[in-house]
């Protein structure tokens, strides 16, 4: 039985990359690697827990020596690396932690994976799942493709950015089997509520106020998590070595459209007068270095790969709202920081 190991697996994307995983390949091992920092949430995978080809090890990407065992423990054979400090306001206040973890971490796992397979590669992947902020922003139309040059504006993104560059370093300088990928912005279930749709969802169903940066004028790309989950399935076994693919929804939204949206589907579920909470939109100073608009071409992965988005986003955000207030208790185990025990309680006994 082959291994997979996937980094972060206990976060918001990568708890939909192991669950499909998981339940896809009953005979390949998923080596869920997360150090449950605040967003890792083992609740997430309540559902596959017992499945008799998962496994979790709770470790720091950063930490060589225990990255380099859990290599060599498992016979790992492929990484899919997602493990990142992703949330931008974080890294404006705190950029070394950033770097530290995203670049770091990347280069700690790259150096463990080169010295792993240093005797057989046949088989053997490196997958890093990067973002579109990478990119930069795009001021006056277009889209950004594979070959866009990158032009990070924050210190997520040029944290980022670092480790995209490390991977092809790695693929190029000791040919390491090596691929990335840039996404746009994920929604869906188990987001932690410090991103804009969960903690808005939240927000209004409480209301309390919907703080929007600047005019709310900032358009971003959406993609439903579950979509991206698949993408990442379809590159890791048929994308190219040496490769990028970026993956996007095809589905741009202002800001401010999107949440007068989120405000109608919300209020709609919970039986009041669409539109009502509007009165709790609050626009607020903007954030510095806030890029303007990202826009994802992911033409070279439906041509190439044949994958495409399933859902629209109207279809999207309404099942990703229904979750939200349908696991209420999910999100206030998170908010209050509960989540936490889950691991004392299912591994410290």
């Amino acid at each position: 039985m082959k291994s997979i190991l996937i980094t972060g697996g206990a976060g918001f994307i990568g708890s939909h990359v192991v669950r499909l995983f998981v339940n896809k390949y009953p005979d390949t091992t998923i080596v869920n690697m997360d150090n449950l920092t605040y967003a890792g949430n083992l609740e997430n995978l309540r559902d596959v827990v017992s499945q008799p080809n998962y496994r979790f090890v709770k470790a720091d990407i950063c930490d060589y020596a225990q990255v380099k065992k859990i290599l060599s423990d498992f016979e790992v054979t492929g990484i899919i690396h997602l493990a990142a400090e992703s949330h931008v306001d974080r890294s404006i206040t705190d950029p070394f932690i950033f770097a530290h973890t995203n670049v770091i971490g990347t280069l700690t796992l790259l150096q463990a994976a080169k010295e792993q397979w240093a005797r057989d590669r046949d088989g053997c992947l490196f997958y890093h799942v990067s973002t579109d902020e990478v990119y930069g922003s795009l001021e006056h139309g277009g889209f950004f493709v594979e070959t866009t040059p990158y032009d990070p504006k924050s210190p997520y993104s040029a944290s980022k950015a670092a480790s995209d560059h490390f991977v092809r370093a790695f693929y190029n300088t000791y040919k390491l089997p090596a691929l990335v990928s840039n996404c746009s912005n994920n929604y869906g279930p188990y987001q932690f509520p410090e991103k804009l749709i969960p903690l808005f969802i939240n927000n209004i169903r409480c209301n309390k106020p919907l703080p929007v940066y600047g005019k709310g004028e900032n358009v971003r790309d959406w993609l439903f998590v579950e979509d991206h989950a698949r993408a990442i399935d379809v590159i890791f076994h048929h994308g190219r070595v040496g490769d990028t693919y970026n993956i996007g929804g095809f589905n741009e939204w202002k800001n401010i459209d999107l949440i007068r949206l989120m405000i109608r589907v919300t209020d709609r579920l919970l039986d009041r007068p669409e539109g009502a909470s509007e009165k709790l939109i609050t626009f607020v100073t903007d954030r510095a270095g806030h890029d303007l608009r990202y826009a994802i071409d992911s033409t070279k992965l439906k041509t190439e790969l044949g994958w495409t988005p399933s859902l629209q986003f109207e279809e999207g955000l309404e099942k990703t709202v229904r979750w939200y207030l349908s696991n209420q208790a999910w999100l206030d185990s998170v908010t209050s920081g509960e989540y936490q025990r889950y691991y004392e309680q299912m591994y410290n006994r």
